[in-house]
């Protein structure tokens, strides 16, 4: 439903009901369902905009919510290989997003964790962008992935090195393109302010939390829930249950399945990737998730605990904002946090949490997720959006009025 669609019910017009629209996301892939898509899709239920990406295989895919919806997108739709990820064409995409012409539009609005808020716009077009993160290869996983990768080694390594230093010259210009920056968690507005010097209104991604069934007796077993790649840091929670002897489930895909595979033990099995209904079985029924990640938000902690499943989570990042560690609030906790990313530190935490689980409260984990519910988003969202519209228009942008309202 559209924000105007409740007018005349004690809402008042929002001001910018009448204005053009555009929403900018870097790709559409069946492949591509994280926390950035959500909010895409969120946003595109209560705004009325065209969408542009830079790439869409999602509008011929007749399971997705976008089928047959008009998409404009860049020549990499044309590119050999594209739709099986356009990472692989990095050094194009800031010159792909740039190509995107939304000179027809009053208000454009970004959904950005790479490019999509380097657009360009002209002085009478307000920008708004939601802010997933900085460009995490350019910035902070710069040397995991050189060391991860092999074009990281030798003159490939250099040439890398090379292309990157451009990326964060380009990322830090194009953000000066943005009027105003929202963020998906107070991890992520730090790191805007970091790399950008830009101010951010913190709004929570939409997390439907309805979706996942609430279980209050739990069985014996751990989950983890994840793309099978470094930075989520999964080898060493299965490195760690592998000298623990507890029974371990791993739910995910990525280059890492065929490595985690060989290293588990019996009592860790890998599942790869499974569908809905059955991740949802295994996070409602397990007696923890277990999180090793530094993630800017981190959906997957906070499904666990729509589940009312505690969560034993690396104590970064957004996992601070979304779990509440037992030894803190008490009988409002909803998990456990470990210091450094070790199989030490997490064998410790495992430990400490087999000794303190009965003082869980599965009912208080349901709901502290209820915070991050998506009618929190759609509010808060569109309120921020209203309220940068009326400072755009009043001819004196001003990021720290608008934030401090």
């Amino acid at each position: 439903m559209l924000w105007w669609c409740d007018v005349g019910r004690g809402q008042t017009m929002p001001d910018w009901d009448t204005s053009k629209i555009a929403l900018v996301h870097e790709w559409l892939t069946p492949e591509a369902t994280g926390g950035s898509e959500l909010v895409v899709r969120e946003i595109l239920q209560h705004v009325a905009a065209d969408l542009y990406a830079l790439v869409d295989f999602e509008s011929s895919n007749p399971e997705s919510y976008l089928y047959k919806r008009p998409i404009t997108t860049t020549f990499l739709q044309n590119l050999p290989f594209a739709r099986r990820g356009v990472q692989k064409y990095l050094p194009l995409l800031p010159l792909a997003i740039e190509q995107l012409d939304l000179e027809g539009y009053d208000i454009v609005l970004s959904s950005s964790h790479a490019v999509a808020k380097g657009v360009l716009t002209r002085s009478h077009q307000m920008h708004l962008c939601y802010c997933h993160t900085p460009m995490r290869y350019a910035w902070d996983l710069t040397f995991d992935y050189l060391r991860g990768s092999r074009a990281g080694r030798g003159l490939p390594g250099a040439l890398t090195r090379a292309l990157l230093h451009y990326l964060r010259q380009w990322d830090v210009i194009s953000a000066n393109r943005v009027d105003y920056f929202a963020a998906n968690s107070q991890h992520t507005a730090r790191r805007i302010w970091r790399c950008y010097r830009r101010r951010a209104e913190v709004i929570y991604p939409p997390v439907n939390v309805e979706r996942f069934p609430f279980v209050e007796q739990k069985q014996d077993f751990y989950v983890i829930v994840s793309r099978l790649v470094s930075y989520k840091k999964v080898e060493p929670i299965v490195r760690a249950f592998n000298q623990l002897g507890e029974p371990l489930v791993v739910i995910g895909t990525g280059p890492l399945r065929d490595r985690l595979q060989a290293i588990a033990k019996p009592n860790v099995e890998i599942l790869g990737a499974q569908p809905d209904e059955v991740v949802d079985r295994y996070l409602s029924n397990a007696k923890a998730f277990v999180y090793a990640a530094c993630e800017d938000f981190g959906m997957a902690p906070v499904e666990a605990q729509a589940c009312g499943t505690p969560v034993i989570a690396y104590g970064a990042g957004g996992a601070l904002e979304t779990v509440r560690d037992l030894r803190t609030w008490g009988e409002n906790g909803t998990g456990l946090f470990f210091d450094e990313q070790t199989e030490t530190a997490l064998i410790e935490a495992v430990k400490t949490f087999e000794t303190v689980r009965s003082r869980f409260n599965s009912a208080a984990a349901r709901s502290h997720s209820a915070r991050f519910a998506p009618t929190i988003f759609q509010q808060r969202y569109l309120s921020f959006l209203e309220r940068c519209y009326r400072d755009f228009r009043s001819g004196t942008p001003d990021e720290v009025s608008v934030l401090s309202s």
